[in-house]
């Protein structure tokens, strides 16, 4: 007796009701959530530091043309989007920054259109994609001084064994801003 309700076949028992989803989703890598900061709108006069990685962690970051091109895109968002860029660094395999916000600044809707211009640009050069999914962002609090987070960003190629000198990286800047030194 069955009241009125259909029974289902035992293959149709998954999560989502089609079995050939739930056999796709097994097969797939699960997504990482967004390590957003639940109760934080990333709007307005805040610091943030922000590491963009190259898809599957690629070295594309070791040409001059390549970074001036990215580079280039990265000024024009930060200005379009009002966001001062205190510091970056390419690194083979990924992007350090350092952005600090005006009263009107996005940084979710920056980041966002930095990446999807820079991706485009340079999937029709190079046809092969630039940036993983996401990015890691920090919130600078009070506390913490830009000069401080400036230099380690700057201090990576070092730490890496890339060069001796802070200076003598190409890919570092904005060039006036260095702070001269090795550590």
């Amino acid at each position: 007796m069955n009241n009125g309700r259909r029974s289902q076949p035992p293959v149709a028992r998954f999560a989502s009701g089609r079995p050939e989803n739930d056999l796709m989703s097994q097969a797939l890598p699960k997504r990482k959530p967004v390590p957003r900061l639940r109760t934080f709108d990333y709007k307005g006069q805040f610091a943030y530091s922000i590491t963009i990685c190259t898809s599957n962690k690629s070295s594309v970051f070791t040409e001059e043309e390549i970074v001036d091109n990215i580079l280039e895109i990265l000024y024009a968002e930060c200005t379009k989007m009002q966001f001062g860029l205190l510091a970056y660094c390419f690194m083979p395999d990924h992007l350090h920054l350092l952005l600090t916000g005006k009263e009107r600044s996005e940084l979710i809707k920056m980041i966002t259109r930095f990446k999807q211009t820079s991706s485009f640009r340079f999937r029709k050069t190079y046809g092969k994609p630039l940036w993983q999914r996401g990015y890691y962002d920090h919130v600078l609090r009070k506390d913490e001084d830009v000069e401080v987070v400036a230099h380690y960003i700057w201090s990576n190629p070092i730490r890496k064994g890339l060069v001796e000198l802070i200076k003598d990286y190409p890919f570092s800047g904005p060039r006036e801003y260095l702070i001269d030194g090795p550590t």
